[in-house]
């Protein structure tokens, strides 16, 4: 996990939630990795199950969202179908995630690197969420 800079500027946080620990740490590291030096929005991977097994915690999504959280939002990407049940079902109970907190519709990896670099620098969480999104129409080809 990353953390904002020591002025205490709120940067939107960014929660990547994998069926797999270290699918959900590696993109962390990943996105981190390329937003460059300087301020790194907070970032933190919930991935598997307690225990280490594959699957998908409502416990760690929720301490990871928490974790992040500075007051600007959180925004959440995920890998696949259970896990976006899962982010579904914790913002339904309204309780469960910080207020400002957004499952965003996007590609897990290059969606990652497009919210970390864009929280980063600042952006709000609509920017985040629309940096994001739009990492559906990179073409690698």
């Amino acid at each position: 996990m990353t953390s904002a800079a020591q002025g205490g500027e709120k940067l939107v946080g960014i929660v990547l939630v994998s069926h797999s620990a270290s699918v959900a740490a590696s993109v962390a590291e990943l996105a981190t990795g390329l937003a460059g030096g300087g301020t790194t929005a907070p970032v933190a991977p919930a991935g598997g199950i307690e225990g280490g097994g594959l699957g998908t915690s409502a416990e760690l999504v929720s301490a990871a969202a928490a974790a992040v959280d500075r007051g600007a939002g959180v925004a959440i990407l995920t890998d696949l179908g259970s896990a976006v049940l899962t982010v579904k079902a914790l913002l339904a109970e309204g309780d469960e995630l910080p207020a400002g907190t957004r499952l965003v519709d996007a590609p897990f990896v290059e969606g990652a690197v497009a919210a970390v670099v864009t929280a980063s620098a600042g952006a709000d969480l609509a920017a985040v969420e629309a940096a994001a999104s739009e990492a559906y129409t990179y073409r690698k080809v």
